[in-house]
């Protein structure tokens, strides 16, 4: 069974590749049972059930050498087709539980939808009146599995590949079934692709935030705490805490207010609101030990934000109406899906709403994309915009006419700020269409970001109203926006795009002050420049410890701190200072010499600008 990607060369490779890993497992574990094997993003898996076997890395070595035994020989794809009835027999014949599954699936749905089925589909079939006439096989050597094609015309045409690991997957993404195991390969036409994918991988793997948290002393996860629930540290915090500071400055200079609102709110809300029945299976409930109210932990913040618009009447003099809450929000996300800061389930949000007439949207909206590109100008991260808009689903809200006026909209928008835009159909919010800001990283992948999302469809299930000019009630057009997004998940990003080499503004610790001795002078010196960088609003630190200087050079460099100063004779006698500047800030070569004031106020303006590069 295949992906949901379009048949191409590539594709019909790595799909091959795919039968292959199966074919490989079958003879080196006869008993194995098969799932699904379909084709992702850079290569293939295959679900795999081996009774009392648990695959390891060492087996996967095992699995390749066997895979290219069967490419060796040449194994033409043969198609056939069998009766379903005959196919049902078939799986249940070979004992390949799994496929017999997906077989009697197939002959309970209609023809119409089987013939666009992928493996991944098949879960979620219903019932059908008609049935499924026959389904088609393909075998290679002595395997043979249920499959919709493409394949190459042999073994040996399948490129170059590799397995890269094996992980735990419940059959058909239920957790309530049988845990398969699911060996992952990459394939690509040839080998200079393969290794150059590779490469990347191994970049990546360098860059992963989870592993960057820890060496940097940046966040960390309690089972006593649980799971998606992460904890950051003094150093962590300061990324938040900096990051949050510039998010809300560029959105009050922008005609934003704070406030803010309480972490639950009665179920009634979220039913008002519409989120109830569209996401009720990812709120968290709490119940009163008082009373018999039921509550929620507040899994966004717009229907909050609402109530306060919503508290006194307002005039088309007050608008827009513009409110912004860095807010702790709350997801009963899949445990297996949890995944570093990238997934969890506290976030926090950056949060905006606009109350606004309809006049006014083009401004405000069009004031969020220039914070938003100020912001990625700052952090280095390149952005192109996504007009996310709805398709012909009925997973939204409100009146289509309405719909297609706030595209429209955006569609307006984007052409007048001139961005780099394309329009996806599908990936609109259930109450409105969105901008969607996308990031390239350094490793060239793209990242949804910030976005800016009209709503008209909230503002009519509250009944919000303001007084027009003419005295009669309007209905104000309420625009959300998000400049980080969730601050958690963007860290995910940002960590992995700087690989923990922070600007000096974001830095945790820019300043390390180290001491060639632990002489009572030298120590004093090294404090009284700790306390004067303080008054400037430097976050830095002493290293007093009993190491050799290189040691302690070298463990600055670790934490990749920006700036570190040796404190020695000649700096106590009052030398100029030779500061040590992290390679990637570095804008010339060659030693700088600096009084101890005039390099303190620089790192202090650095850090006010927040410039990308060392001024010094």
């Amino acid at each position: 069974m295949a992906g949901d990607q379009q048949p191409d060369k590539l594709y019909a490779m790595r799909h091959s590749l795919a039968h292959i890993t199966a074919t490989a497992v079958q003879h080196l574990w006869p008993e194995a049972k098969f799932g699904v094997g379909p084709v992702v993003e850079h290569g293939f898996y295959y679900d795999i059930d081996i009774p009392g076997v648990k695959i390891s890395e060492e087996d996967l070595g095992k699995i390749e050498d066997e895979m290219r035994k069967v490419i060796a020989a040449k194994q033409p794809f043969e198609r056939s087709e069998k009766p379903i009835d005959e196919a049902i027999a078939w799986a249940e014949g070979v004992q390949q539980t799994y496929k017999q599954e997906l077989l009697n699936d197939l002959k309970r749905a209609g023809t119409t939808v089987a013939k666009d089925l992928n493996a991944e589909e098949l879960g979620s079939l219903t019932d059908d009146p008609s049935k499924v006439d026959s389904v088609s096989f393909y075998t290679n050597g002595d395997f043979t599995d249920l499959c919709r094609g493409p394949h190459v015309e042999s073994t040996d045409k399948v490129g170059a590949f590799k397995l890269l690991r094996v992980s735990g997957a419940y059959w058909r993404g239920n957790d309530k079934n049988a845990q398969m195991q699911r060996v992952y390969g990459v394939a690509f036409e040839n080998e200079k692709e393969l290794r150059k994918h590779l490469d990347f991988l191994e970049e990546a793997k360098k860059r992963d935030h989870r592993r960057l948290g820890q060496e940097l002393d940046l966040f960390t996860f309690s089972d006593l705490v649980g799971a998606g629930l992460p904890l950051f540290t003094p150093r962590g915090t300061v990324l938040r805490e900096e990051l949050g500071k510039y998010t809300q400055q560029l959105r009050q200079d922008r005609g934003f207010q704070r406030i803010w609102t309480p972490n639950i709110a009665k179920t009634d809300l979220y039913k008002a609101s519409g989120h109830w029945d569209k996401f009720g299976d990812e709120l968290f409930l709490v119940k009163s030990q008082e009373t018999d109210d039921e509550f929620v932990l507040k899994p966004m913040n717009c229907p909050h934000h609402i109530q306060i618009f919503a508290s006194q009447p307002r005039s088309y003099r007050d608008l827009p109406i513009c409110y912004m809450e860095n807010a702790i929000d709350y997801r009963d996300e899949k445990t297996g899906e949890l995944h570093g800061l990238s997934r969890v389930r506290a976030f926090t949000q950056d949060d905006s709403h606009a109350f606004a007439r309809a006049e006014q949207v083009a401004e405000v909206a069009s004031g969020l994309v220039e914070a938003a590109q100020e912001m990625y100008g700052k952090l280095d991260m390149q952005l192109r915009f996504r007009l996310s808009f709805r398709d012909d689903g009925d997973g939204y809200l409100g009146d289509p006419k309405l719909w297609e006026q706030a595209q429209a909209s955006l569609e307006q928008l984007a052409k007048d700020n001139r961005l780099d835009y394309f329009i996806v159909e599908g990936e609109a919010a259930f109450y409105g269409p969105k901008i969607d800001f996308m990031a390239t990283d350094v490793l060239g992948r793209e990242w949804q970001v910030a976005t800016v999302q009209l709503d008209f469809v909230q503002p009519e299930r509250f009944g919000l109203e303001y007084t027009q000019e003419d005295g009669q009630s309007g209905r104000p057009v309420m625009i959300h926006c998000a400049l980080l997004g969730s601050i958690e998940r963007f860290l995910s990003v940002y960590i992995e795009h700087t690989a923990g080499k922070f600007p000096v503004w974001l830095a945790p610790e820019q300043l390390r002050i180290i001491t060639v001795n632990q002489e009572p002078t030298t120590v004093e010196f090294a404090q009284n420049m700790l306390r004067q960088a303080k008054t400037h609003g430097i976050r830095a630190e002493v290293d007093n410890s009993n190491e050799s200087v290189g040691k302690k050079i070298r463990a600055a460099e670790v934490m990749k701190v920006p700036y570190s100063v040796v404190i020695g004779e000649k700096e106590i006698a009052g030398g100029p200072l030779m500061p040590r500047i992290r390679k990637d800030l570095e804008t010339s070569e060659g030693s700088k010499s600096l009084p101890l004031d005039e390099f303190l106020a620089k790192v202090a303006s650095e850090a006010k600008d927040r410039t990308a590069q060392s001024t010094l």
